[in-house]
């Protein structure tokens, strides 16, 4: 009887901290404690069943099982897996084991006790699960040493003891082929749609070693496939986005546990009121930026230099003109919109159309449970036993966005291109405004023609062999996303105003809009770029070398298209932006601005969010 209570009360237990764990992810479901494998769906956890003896072998295994289904629970998102999973068997099971990498690596910076217990699994595991060296042709041996190889590059956890040696090859052998992929993996542990997009790619560099991949089209049922979760349904409890907030209360986390049950190894370790802070927006994080702040130094990027930054400036176009003057423009900018009116305004409604048929609320009808269908009243008077008359809202997947629009402002603009771009990017902002989009509208210039302050101080210092960018910055911020677009739309008309328009220093430009957007709390971001040239800056390029501007602009882009969790896109009118940009168009005619900036956005928007 002793024996029996002392298995009750490890259950207990162990029920109480995975509940709390999981927190609001653990829903209604109910742990049972049978069979010998694990898994859940969206009314039970099965655990193993924990026999008589309760010895340490037991106890280790079953926090470990534990452990790892609830940080499952709370940091996994089966429908974002179910979208990027390849669907050949063998790169499948590398795509769930990274999975799992992944959201231990979160859980692990928070829960000390968690990372000890799966650790302590995993050497057990290890045990008796060898590894051959690479060249065996053992494709057990491999998945097992990519996966301890993810682990310790994600999570720092070190692999089993009695693998160091074998390890030690494997190491070396991934290291050369997925080595920089594995390292921008690091940076996207807090996101897992990045994530799984960046284990895609490592897949594909691994062709030769596991075949063809060929990536779910993200139509197929929401049926979690990963070990730990064979039952259907299992994605039920992730219903909410990735990005979602989550205020949790750490209450729980020991309310019912006994205060000397061996169980509290696993939160006795962890801050309590730092973890739980934390533990609501873990999922929303992105990797330390680059670009931000004190973090940020664009000496990083291709020993980019700048020989002085403090005549550079970020203004609003309000106090650049007058408010008469804005008016002005702004009627001019009217006058020139009636010609475009009509059919900017088709694609505009077109893409309102969209977007608002994504966010309407839709209902699946004829179920056999959910809310009464009151239009099925009479069926369930006439048919009593009918149980098809009710209904389920459906999920909308639409996430809240920020758009910014980012456009050239350099004397090449001047004309046709500048107010067609004005133009556009107005009926733009008004079109998402309605949509509850928010939307950001940015300018990029330069103070003077030339160098301006910055070439003097440069002058009178003595010419400096190869001193950077050489001339004063000039960004404008025409519209910020939480301004309404009534209050803003003066503003766009400086882009018709003489003088405003001079050289173009893209690959700043880029890192301002960029930093800007990171600090967003929207779970999409988009940057547009709009633009008719490759970088020019006449003082720059005849002080260093020829590519220097555009190397800039190439390394920014690539930082962004590959680590961050802005999306970028780039329109080019009469220049080729596709040899900068993977989301481009390059139009021949201005007059086809206002279309392919529509359809672009409307493209994004028809993706998977």
């Amino acid at each position: 009887m002793k024996k029996e209570n002392e298995i009750s009360e490890f259950q207990t237990a162990i029920s109480s901290t995975l509940k709390a764990i999981a927190a609001k992810k653990f829903g209604n479901r109910e742990i049972q404690f049978i069979g010998n494998t694990i898994s859940y769906n969206s009314k039970e956890v099965k655990l193993s069943k924990i026999s008589s003896e309760l010895d340490s072998n037991v106890v280790l295994k079953t926090r470990g099982e534990s452990d790892e289904v609830a940080i499952k629970l709370k940091y996994h998102d089966a429908k974002i897996h179910n979208n990027l999973r390849p669907n050949s068997e063998l790169a499948l099971q590398i795509f769930n084991l990274a999975e799992e990498a992944r959201v231990e690596s979160i859980a692990g910076k928070k829960f000390i006790g968690i990372k000890k217990n799966i650790n302590q699994l995993i050497e057990k595991k290890y045990e008796t699960n060898l590894i051959n060296p690479p060249g065996d042709d053992d494709q057990t041996s491999f998945i097992n040493a990519l996966h301890l190889f993810l682990r310790e590059n994600l999570s720092g956890s070190k692999p089993p003891k009695n693998t160091n040696k074998v390890m030690n090859l494997w190491n070396s052998w991934l290291e050369k082929r997925v080595g920089k992929i594995v390292a921008q993996l690091q940076q996207t542990t807090n996101n897992q749609e990045y994530f799984g997009k960046r284990m895609q790619e490592l897949l594909t560099a691994l062709k030769s070693e596991i075949g063809d991949i060929e990536n779910n089209d993200g139509n197929k049922d929401n049926e979690d496939t990963d070990d730990t979760n064979n039952d259907e349904n299992s994605d039920d409890q992730d219903n909410s986005s990735q990005g979602e907030s989550e205020d949790e209360e750490g209450d729980g986390l020991e309310s019912g546990l006994d205060e000397n049950s061996d169980t509290t190894d696993a939160e006795n370790n962890m801050d309590e009121s730092e973890g739980e802070e934390e533990d609501g927006d873990g999922e929303n994080e992105i990797a330390a930026n680059p670009f931000s702040g004190k973090n940020y130094s664009v000496n990083d990027l291709n020993k980019y230099k700048i020989f002085t930054n403090i005549y550079d400036e970020i203004i609003n176009a309000t106090e650049l003109c007058e408010a008469e003057e804005l008016f002005r423009l702004r009627k001019t900018l009217d006058k020139q919109l009636e010609t475009l009116q009509g059919a900017v305004s088709r694609l505009a409604n077109k893409l309102q159309r969209k977007l608002q048929a994504r966010q309407n609320r839709t209902w699946e009808f004829d179920l056999e449970e959910g809310m009464l269908d009151a239009a099925k009243l009479a069926r369930v008077v006439s048919q009593p036993l009918s149980p098809l008359s009710y209904k389920i809202e459906k999920e909308m997947n639409f996430k809240d966005t920020i758009v910014t629009l980012l456009i050239d402002n350099s004397g090449s603009m001047r004309g046709r291109p500048i107010t067609i771009a004005a133009i556009s990017a107005d009926i733009l902002a008004r079109t998402l405004e309605r949509c509850g989009v928010k939307v950001e509208i940015l300018g990029f210039t330069t103070k003077a023609w030339k160098g301006g302050q910055s070439r003097e101080k440069w002058i009178n210092e003595g010419k400096q062999n190869h001193p950077g960018r050489l001339n004063d910055l000039r960004h404008i911020i025409y519209k910020s996303a939480d301004a309404p677009w009534r209050r803003s739309k003066n503003s766009l008309g400086l882009m018709l105003r003489e003088g405003i328009l001079k050289e173009n220093i893209d690959g700043e430009a880029l890192i301002w809009a960029h930093e800007r957007l990171i600090g967003r709390h929207e779970d999409r971001k988009i940057i547009m770029v709009i633009s008719d040239g490759a970088p020019v800056d006449d003082t720059t390029l005849s002080t260093n070398s020829g590519n220097y501007l555009e190397q800039h602009l190439k390394n920014v882009i690539s930082y962004i298209e590959t680590k961050s969790p802005v999306e970028l896109m780039a329109i080019g009118i009469g220049h080729d932006v596709t040899r900068y940009y993977k989301k481009a168009v390059t139009l021949t005619d201005a007059e086809h601005l206002a279309g392919a900036m529509t359809e672009q956005l409307a493209d994004l928007f028809d993706e998977q969010n």
